[in-house]
């Protein structure tokens, strides 16, 4: 699974200008083991895995999907590659691959492409069945050990706001109306405050200080957080349902790949003379460009805190992970 620095569309359109430079019979051979030729552009030849590849540049179709060149979307991608072929020829023709920031924009694109080979080669070749199992097994037993808690919110600008709140809602109105009524955080005000299923250790503090052991059905506030003040109710508590080996695979392998890459280059940069031509002390960030970063949450709704990238992710569906204490 590739998950790190994916081919845009014009990044596959200087490659097929590079390729157009070799040999006609390098160009010609099937660049991977039972690949088809699917079309010829002036003698040069399309190949299916150039299509796929290039369908996956769009995110049109996942690194290990099939894409049937029998199929409308097969086709569709076949033309645009065959675009790009033309225009890259009719560049070449007039000379535009001959200028210095042409040449530097072509390298720019080969020194990406073979970084991303690497990656594949070195990095997810790398990544087993059995180190994915492993992460899995370890967030397991943590999870076993969480309760999860859902709450509906109801979130208000001042704390009188939020007092006549706790005075309708004790003359019998629904939670769910008041919220849609009266809450001031649009994420979920619509569906009468809910914030589903969470684990008390992934909630900002003033809401793990309220929920801590308050059974189902309790009312809890008003307390203040940092957008408003805020009433919740307690709607269910339950152990943590952790997913299934596949469900969390996806995730873990974005784990094992991030750190793979973070490892390699901590590697290549002890090996290389590396200076930074700018004034001053510019200290280099520790994460790799590609760095997946978490999701940002809205004001008003209690979210899991951004994870330092050392840790494995949790299994649960929880944007933070889990350490074993």
């Amino acid at each position: 699974m590739r998950l790190f620095n994916p081919f845009v569309p014009v990044l596959l359109a200087a490659f097929l200008t590079l390729a157009a430079c070799g040999p006609r019979g390098e160009a010609d051979r099937a660049p991977e083991p039972g690949d088809r030729a699917v079309a010829e552009v002036q003698g040069k030849t399309i190949w299916a895995s150039d299509v796929k590849r290039e369908a996956v540049a769009q995110g049109l179709v996942g690194e290990g999907e099939p894409l049937d060149v029998t199929s409308d979307l097969f086709r569709r991608v076949l033309d645009e590659v065959i675009d790009q072929k033309l225009l890259a020829s009719e560049a070449q023709r007039r000379g535009l691959d001959n200028s210095a920031l042409a040449q530097r924009r072509l390298e720019a694109t080969r020194e990406r492409i073979l970084g991303d080979m690497l990656v594949e080669t070195v990095v997810n070749g790398s990544i087993s069945d059995r180190a994915v199992e492993t992460i899995y097994q370890e967030q397991v037993r943590l999870a076993q050990t969480s309760e999860e808690v859902r709450v509906r919110l109801i979130l208000s600008r001042t704390r009188p706001e939020a007092d006549a709140v706790i005075g309708i809602l004790a003359q019998g109105s629904a939670f769910e109306a008041v919220a849609a009524e009266s809450s001031i955080d649009d994420a979920t005000r619509y569906s009468g405050g809910d914030l589903g299923y969470r684990t008390i250790d992934v909630m900002p503090e003033a809401y793990k200080n309220a929920l801590r052991d308050r059974p189902a059905g309790s009312t809890v506030g008003p307390f203040q957080t940092e957008g408003g003040w805020a009433v919740l109710r307690v709607e269910d508590r339950r152990r943590e349902t952790p997913p299934t080996l596949e469900q969390a695979r996806p995730q873990i392998v974005r784990y094992l790949t991030y750190e793979g890459v973070r490892q390699l280059l901590e590697e290549l940069r002890g090996k290389a003379e590396v200076e930074v031509l700018l004034p001053g002390d510019t200290p280099r960030s520790q994460e790799p460009a590609s760095a997946p970063r978490p999701p940002t949450p809205s004001a008003g709704t209690p979210a899991a805190p951004a994870s330092p990238p050392a840790s494995p992710p949790a299994v649960a569906a929880q944007p933070a992970p889990k350490k074993a204490s």
